[in-house]
């Protein structure tokens, strides 16, 4: 709403380019882009389309699931690094990192207390 009242406020010549683009917090020539964009698009055109897309990177659903199935069903009690090197020579390709963070953001596996804190 806030770029809908600058854009008429420019279009009704009660402010010039810098000072709209000024209120916006953006550059001259992005404002400039903002125009356009909304003149072909309308408000959909000015969306961040990045927050739309998925990385390509990231797992399919189907091997988050499978892994979280198999420490469960077969190692529960495992420490992440003896599943990790099980997981591996199974076949998987996914990191230590990953694998530790996908059980830890199942609730399989517990957060450990930083190390080094003086507790």
């Amino acid at each position: 709403m806030r770029f809908e009242d600058v854009y008429f406020g420019w279009s009704e010549s009660r402010l010039n380019q810098e000072e709209a683009a000024r209120i916006l917090g953006v550059s001259d020539r992005t404002f400039r882009r903002y125009i356009d964009r909304y003149d072909e698009f309308g408000m959909a055109g000015l969306s961040d389309k990045r927050l739309t897309q998925a990385s390509f990177r990231r797992a399919p659903v189907d091997e988050v699931m499978l892994v979280a199935e198999r420490y469960s069903s077969f190692h529960r009690g495992w420490n992440v690094k003896h599943f990790h090197g099980w997981y591996r020579r199974d076949g998987g390709r996914r990191s230590y990192t990953w694998v530790k963070n996908t059980l830890q953001s199942k609730g399989l596996v517990l957060k450990s207390s930083q190390a080094g804190s003086a507790s």
